[in-house]
């Protein structure tokens, strides 16, 4: 059963390249690319959402942070090459390559993946954390509506002398 379901898999990779005929370049490219164009963008935002939209972007770059750590690579030293490539004119398509441990083009290193895999994977994370912060909203609303409950009327203060 599972080998049948990885040969499905494979084989609907395979037929959404062909169908849809995109790529991007792996190995954390892409998540480190979003990553950076969302940090320029919450600096526009400001605020509350400025936070939400940072913490969006670092959970992106949860990937290329794995593969590091999964290759037995240093993980800060990677990220901090990773996001310094970004930078660059020319850094788009730069991810980790784990067997030599350094950040390369990965489309000249043939590391790619289908971008409707990928806009999947990111849509669906979106909405996990939508609906995680919707219901953490409904949380925080029920919880001052049973602490007004609780409180009842106010009561007087009343001068004690001694």
């Amino acid at each position: 059963d599972e080998a049948e379901r990885a040969m499905h898999d494979a084989l609907s990779v395979v037929a959404d390249v062909i169908e849809k005929n995109k790529i991007v370049a792996g190995g954390g490219a892409a998540e480190a690319e979003l990553a950076k164009e969302l940090r320029k963008f919450a600096v526009s935002v400001g605020g509350r959402e400025q936070l939400a939209i940072e913490a969006f972007a670092e959970s992106l770059e949860t990937i290329p942070r794995t593969l590091a750590e999964n290759a037995g690579l240093e993980q800060i030293d990677i990220m901090v090459e990773l996001r310094s490539a970004h930078e660059k004119a020319d850094g788009v398509n730069m991810g980790v390559d784990v067997f030599n441990g350094k950040v390369v083009n990965m489309y000249e290193k043939g590391v790619i993946e289908p971008l409707s895999v990928k806009e999947q994977a990111i849509k669906s994370a979106a909405e996990a954390a939508s609906m995680i912060l919707r219901i953490d909203d409904v949380i925080a609303a029920s919880r001052t509506k049973e602490e007004e409950k609780s409180k009842g009327p106010e009561e007087e203060e009343t001068e004690t002398e001694f």
